[in-house]
């Protein structure tokens, strides 16, 4: 009997034995099983020295470097097209008053004498505001001038006649139309007197602040302005000489003028003053000086202030 147990004992434990065998080896299978939990983990254990790969997002893993901007490179900042003139000092010696003032039409900037605000009479430059007017309100009023009137304000503004420049200042309203002068080009210093365009008030200031304003078609409107800068840069005869012929005959072509010449006789003196309007700038320049020096030397003065300024 005891023999037979003992040999019952050893049968148990060998049929355990077995079975644990059998347990381990079913592990192992069920680790090779495609699609078993334990083949899953035994290959994340495997695979975790290999970086995982880029998301959708492709954001990758942290780098101990940073990775090297492509952006673009700054954009310079624009620079101005350089004029033909330049502000600058101006020294002349010359008898009685004189003023200038220019204004860069790129920045708005205005240079100028330390009297640029003191006013002067026009005489016929203030014709370059009456011809702007009369064709602005014609084209706001629907209406298309007469060939009568076309002629009437080219040999205004070529001849400077005057007996045209009468007609059409009472056409525009006569003084009313400096008033208007002075809200649509913004000046600060001007005025009208009684109901006599040759004896408007502008400073060279004003005078150059109208000139940016026939330049940028505000005094014309869009209609007009390219036709009045036309005629102006026709002026021809007598009334042609100041600012522009600083310059080279080449560029004087294309620098639009209006200037006016008066001798007041009750004060003994000329007033001559120059208006011109270039490639991104306008100059104002205006004169009163004893009567017996003649109008040449007023328009020496328009030159010479140009010819120092001139780049």
């Amino acid at each position: 009997m005891t023999a037979r147990r003992q040999g019952g004992r050893w049968m148990w434990w060998l049929l355990g034995a077995m079975a644990l065998m059998g347990v381990a080896l079913a592990g192992v299978g069920l680790r090779t099983l495609p699609g078993s939990p334990l083949a899953a983990e035994a290959a994340s254990r495997w695979e975790s020295a290999t970086p995982p790969a880029p998301s959708a997002s492709g954001s990758g893993p942290a780098s101990a470097e940073p990775t090297p901007s492509l952006s673009a490179s700054p954009t310079p900042s624009p620079t101005l097209k350089p004029l033909a003139v330049h502000a600058g000092k101006v020294t002349i010696k010359a008898s009685g008053w004189w003023s200038w003032a220019m204004i860069d039409r790129r920045t708005g900037k205005i240079y100028g004498s330390s009297n640029m605000s003191e006013t002067n009479t026009t005489a016929s430059l203030i014709k370059s505001w009456i011809g702007a007017d009369y064709l602005r309100r014609a084209a706001e009023s629907g209406q298309t001038p007469s060939a009568a009137r076309m002629q009437q304000l080219t040999i205004m503004i070529r001849d400077s006649d005057n007996e045209a420049a009468q007609s059409l200042w009472e056409a525009v309203g006569g003084s009313a139309s400096i008033g208007r002068l002075i809200k649509t080009c913004k000046l600060t210093d001007s005025s009208g007197y009684k109901n006599m365009w040759s004896n408007t008030r502008l400073s060279p200031r004003d005078t150059a602040r109208l000139g940016v304003c026939i330049a940028d078609g505000r005094a014309a409107g869009p209609k007009w302005t390219k036709w009045l800068l036309s005629e102006m840069r026709a002026v021809r005869g007598v009334g042609d000489f100041g600012i522009r012929k600083a310059f080279p005959a080449s560029t004087q072509k294309s620098i639009a003028i209006k200037n006016g010449w008066v001798t007041r006789d009750a004060l003994g003196e000329w007033h001559v003053n120059c208006l011109a309007i270039g490639d991104g700038w306008t100059m104002g320049v205006m004169t009163r000086y004893p009567v017996s020096l003649g109008y040449e030397y007023g328009a020496k003065i328009c030159r010479d202030v140009a010819s120092q300024l001139k780049s």
